[in-house]
């Protein structure tokens, strides 16, 4: 099954949050070739942000959100240009009233079923 991966998910796999193990199992399962994961090419540009923000906020120690950031890509997902799914994630956003940031994933979803 292919899955579209917010960088929230990729998260649990190495810091200590509510459903980190339903996180880690699918991370296991992609790499044994059960399902495949997929997101937008920001993705490692938020993974990056979110782990320096809690180096900022002391939740993880100064110099770790490089090492887990590298692990994090070690199973990266596939990247999917996000460029050309912004036309269709700005009219998402705007028809929804959402905010734009989530609505290249749900993009994705059209893309990949």
């Amino acid at each position: 099954m292919k899955y579209i991966l917010d960088s929230n998910i990729a998260l649990k796999w190495v810091l200590a949050e509510p459903d980190s193990g339903k996180a880690l199992q699918l991370r296991d399962e992609s790499s044994q070739g059960i399902h495949e994961l997929l997101a937008p090419d920001v993705f490692e540009l938020e993974v990056a942000h979110a782990l320096t923000r809690a180096e900022r906020s002391g939740r993880i120690n100064v110099g770790n959100a490089s090492i887990l950031w590298t692990d994090v890509m070690t199973t990266c997902p596939i990247l999917i240009p996000s460029g050309p799914l912004t036309p269709h994630a700005v009219a998402i956003s705007s028809a929804a009233r959402h905010g734009f940031y989530d609505c290249p994933r749900s993009t994705s979803v059209w893309l990949y079923p």
